[in-house]
């Protein structure tokens, strides 16, 4: 009777199937991952945007976005010199002129806004200070694409 209750059979446990499964899944997933990955191409700028101009205001990020994550996936720094633009593409260098002292900065587009009327692009703190007083809050820019 006792020799009814143990099982003694050579087949494996269930459970080791369903490990075995998740294991090659997760293996086949990481192989089209690292393939993904293996295709990285950086940014080359359009040659129909090089020279582009636009005229508003500018304004820069509160503190409290700092290290969250911008539109590009890039993590927002700022102390980078990096800007949001509504429109142009990531990896776009645009040089950034405050129309009142001809102070200029370049900065590289790694996020999507400013979304207040009349703004065009919104900066770090870092490089809104090499070109205005952060204490106004928003000023008069010229912004033209260079690469």
């Amino acid at each position: 009777m006792r020799e009814n209750l143990i099982n003694i059979s050579p087949e494996p446990h269930s459970l080791d199937v369903v490990y075995r499964g998740i294991a090659l899944v997760v293996l086949i997933f990481s192989v089209f991952f690292l393939q993904g990955c293996g295709r990285y191409k950086p940014y080359e700028p359009h040659p129909e945007l090089i020279g582009f101009t636009e005229t508003g205001r500018a304004s820069f990020y509160a503190l409290h976005f700092q290290f969250r994550r911008t539109a590009s996936g890039e993590r927002l720094n700022n102390l980078a010199m990096t800007g949001a633009h509504r429109t142009l593409p990531f990896g776009t260098k645009v040089l950034v002129t405050n129309v009142k002292n001809e102070k200029s900065v370049t900065v590289t587009i790694n996020d999507r806004g400013p979304f207040i009327k009349g703004r065009i692009i919104d900066l770090t703190r870092s490089s809104f200070s090499k070109i205005g007083d952060l204490d106004s809050g928003t000023i008069k820019v010229k912004i033209e694409v260079v690469k």
